[in-house]
């Protein structure tokens, strides 16, 4: 029972990490963005993401030293399409997601690429330090052209209207405590929901791509349903297409550097059907954007719904020992 109440602790103390965090770290990135005529997205892709996406590094490099791949990759494709049909689909209720085609055509092909590149090592043995090492050059390469491409951005550093700041220097502080909010947040979360998880004898792939994918997925929801308050749509778009985007080439890619990722430690059900449903998830996330540029509360109804589906087709197929294959 002390546990219990423990866990509970941890889940409302990282709540309001999260809510705090999320809010300071949008702040100030789209001040930072208009100071220095950088469009938010940019922001959004690459600081805000790699900071939302620390959660899931930690838990996924620390569960595969720890002899649990199964909940290093369970974490990551769990995440990516929480990202999608829980973050974007909670955001899209608050309000509508609006966005030019052209301005993230790049990042949209990016995170298929990244997901496709994931499918096809793991569907074809171990994910080795030669495949984490091109993961990561990958990513470096990507951001070093989205700075390349962002020179180009005509921005407006006088067109802001959100919250001001004494210096340069203390928005950045501010974006750094809010980021530390963000992660100590989720670390309490998880810590205090794995506890709970385990404490029911769910098995370690299960607890990796719902449990603790929520929970390393709440600070891309706090900071997305923030920015949607907001109306910063770039903040929000760019926040995950950025945190897909980090969490196989980054997180996969520096956990099998430290440590090759086994195939034969994973379940089959995650190959068999996570994937798929991860790569069917961006497909249709990437379609929408491309073709009717908006995400709205109706589509966000519907993302929330397939997402409770899915989360009960996994603990269903655990409950019935039964595996899927396809």
């Amino acid at each position: 029972m002390e546990i219990l109440f423990l866990a509970l602790g941890a889940l409302g103390l990282g709540m309001i990490l999260l809510l705090k965090g999320g809010e300071w770290t949008i702040d100030a990135a789209v001040y930072i963005a208009r100071h220095f005529g950088i469009a938010p997205l940019i922001i959004g892709f690459t600081i805000v993401a790699f900071g939302t996406s620390a959660p899931e590094l930690l838990v996924s490099i620390n569960a595969n030293l720890a002899g649990s791949p199964g909940i290093a990759i369970g974490n990551v494709i769990g995440s990516n399409i929480a990202n999608i049909l829980l973050v974007i689909g909670a955001t899209a209720i608050f309000a509508t997601l609006i966005v030019i085609p052209r301005e993230i055509l790049r990042d949209l092909i990016m995170m298929m690429l990244a997901t496709i590149l994931m499918m096809g090592l793991m569907m074809t043995g171990d994910i080795n330090r030669v495949g984490g090492g091109i993961m990561i050059a990958a990513l470096l390469a990507f951001i070093f052209w989205q700075y390349h491409m962002a020179r180009h951005d005509n921005i407006d550093p006088e067109d802001y209207n959100g919250r001001s700041f004494n210096s340069i220097f203390g928005a950045l502080g501010v974006m750094v405590a809010g980021l530390i909010g963000i992660g100590l947040g989720a670390e309490f979360l998880v810590r205090g929901a794995k506890v709970t998880a385990a404490g029911i004898g769910v098995p370690e792939d299960v607890i990796g791509l719902s449990v603790i994918a929520i929970g390393t997925s709440l600070p891309e929801l706090s900071t997305c349903i923030i920015a949607a308050m907001r109306r910063q749509t770039d903040i929000i778009i760019g926040n995950i297409l950025g945190s897909n985007v980090f969490n196989i080439l980054m997180i996969i890619g520096a956990t099998a550097l430290i440590k090759p990722i086994e195939s034969a430690s994973i379940a089959p059900q995650v190959v068999s059907l996570d994937i798929w449903v991860m790569f069917a998830t961006a497909a249709v996330f990437s379609l929408l954007l491309l073709l009717f540029k908006k995400i709205n509360k109706p589509v966000g109804i519907i993302f929330l719904t397939l997402y409770v589906l899915y989360i009960g087709l996994i603990y269903g197929l655990y409950l019935a020992k039964d595996v899927v294959t396809l």
